[in-house]
């Protein structure tokens, strides 16, 4: 999970690389790292100045694809949980604190399975 500790820059030359050269500066702009792409999708991207539904829908996708998560149903119960384990777990690596720069996925795993126990 290389991609959460890039930088602002490294996003930028990432987006770049998938094809939208245009859009570099709306996530240089906005303070977008690698932690913070997990909030990147249709309805975060019109806020960072992408408007252009096809555009905003393959950034999406190549998104989801580079942290391995899976596209939410669009069907789904809002009583059902929202997000895969990855899901959660780069929600919680989004965020800075010591706790948080420590956490490793397998570790995350097997807390999150202890709690479930209790």
């Amino acid at each position: 999970m290389e991609f959460l500790l890039w930088s602002c820059q490294d996003v930028a030359h990432w987006i770049e690389t998938i094809g939208f050269p245009q859009y570099k500066a709306c996530f240089s702009e906005n303070f977008i790292t690698g932690r913070k792409l997990i909030y990147v999708n249709c309805f975060y991207l019109p806020r960072l100045g992408i408007t252009d539904f096809q555009h905003m829908k393959v950034i999406s996708a190549r998104v989801r694809d580079l942290l391995g998560v899976s596209e939410p149903l669009w069907s789904r119960s809002v009583a059902d949980p929202p997000h895969d384990d990855i899901t959660v777990f780069l929600q919680v690596k989004s965020r800075t604190g010591q706790n948080t720069e420590s956490l490793d996925y397998e570790r995350f795993l097997i807390t999150r399975a202890i709690n479930e126990l209790k």
